[in-house]
């Protein structure tokens, strides 16, 4: 095998078929591999968050450019025949667009292919292209595909677009019980007493004052989503109610892609990621089981434990149609197999 297969020596300016960029990239970390045509990842970097609507594209992909050039120095490589990016903050088709047409002018590869990274964790956790997979963690997101290229999505861009949940919604949401709750407007709950004291202050009124003046920073409310389910945990309604909720919406955003792919009579994986879903909340985690057995029987739920980077490798190994074992080195490198 030539160095230029195996991805060793590559000299500038030359993009080998069967080498993979694949880049995970999401609000909080950045993951970024490099895949030989024989399945060894040869180089890997970590960088920061990616956030093109808090910092506009280029600035957002200058710290991919990081990154990518770390994972490149460690393979011995200038480019790739094939990067596939699985970003966040892909919403829409065109956003896809216009991220892939600034990957492409940085020259990392021959070909690229943009996808919104719910994608990568959807991949990462089925060993053919087929399932759905729901993501609960700042925001909700939901995603399926099907081998022939079929997928389905959602905006999952915030209320505009329907969405309800994930860390930041339940945190507000617990937030308008609780401040209701404490003024009479509303209906008793724990979470007037919880939340606050998450804070070490000792009462909602001093809480929303505190966030109102930024003497707790707005950031720290994502803070309150753990606040929360310990509560619901504790047996308070209003926190149960709210958490119960949350399980119905992962169910119906699968229920959804799986019909729309076709896929509700057909035994079919049914992905749980982001920190909320993967932390394994027992009432969260068995209410989304018992709603999915009712409304979606065939569908198969669990929860994502590998590193979606590997997802985006696995959908750059699909786009040039490498072998099975090829597939299977790369899932070992990063499950440990």
């Amino acid at each position: 095998m030539t160095s230029a297969e195996t991805g060793a020596g590559t000299a500038a300016g030359s993009r080998p078929a069967g080498l993979v960029l694949a880049i995970d990239a999401g609000n909080s970390k950045t993951d970024v591999a490099v895949v030989a045509p024989d399945g060894r990842v040869t180089g890997t970097a970590r960088g920061g968050g990616f956030r093109p609507p808090a910092v506009g594209v280029e600035t957002a992909v200058d710290a991919l450019a990081d990154a990518v050039r770390r994972a490149f120095a460690e393979a011995g490589v200038a480019s790739v025949g094939h990067v596939s990016a699985c970003l966040a903050n892909a919403d829409l088709p065109v956003e896809e667009e216009q991220l892939a047409a600034a990957l492409r002018a940085r020259a990392w590869g021959a070909e690229v292919e943009v996808r919104n990274d719910t994608f990568a964790i959807l991949r990462a956790g089925i060993a053919e292209p087929r399932g759905v997979a729901v993501v609960c963690g700042a925001g909700i997101n939901c995603v399926g595909m099907r081998p022939d290229g079929r997928t389905a999505r959602f905006p999952a861009i915030g209320r505009i677009s329907g969405d309800w949940g994930g860390g930041w919604g339940l945190a507000e949401e617990a937030l308008w019980h609780a401040a209701r709750a404490e003024d009479g407007r509303g209906g008793a709950t724990a979470l007037a007493r919880t939340l606050p004291a998450h804070f070490g202050l000792d009462s909602m009124y001093a809480l929303i004052e505190a966030l109102h003046l930024e003497h707790v920073p707005g950031a720290r409310r994502h803070e309150l989503t753990p606040v929360l389910f310990a509560t619901a945990a504790d047996g308070d309604p209003v926190a149960r109610a709210i958490v119960d909720r949350l399980a119905d919406e992962v169910v119906t955003m699968a229920t959804v892609a799986l019909g729309r792919l076709g896929l509700l009579a057909e035994e079919t994986p049914v992905l749980l990621g982001g920190g909320i879903l993967a932390a394994r909340h027992p009432r969260l985690d068995d209410r989304v089981h018992e709603l999915l057995a009712a409304r979606a029987p065939k569908a198969v739920p669990r929860v994502v434990t590998a590193p979606p980077v590997l997802g985006a490798a696995l959908l750059g190994l699909d786009r040039v149609r490498a072998p099975g074992e090829i597939h299977a080195r790369v899932r070992a490198y990063y499950e440990g197999g």
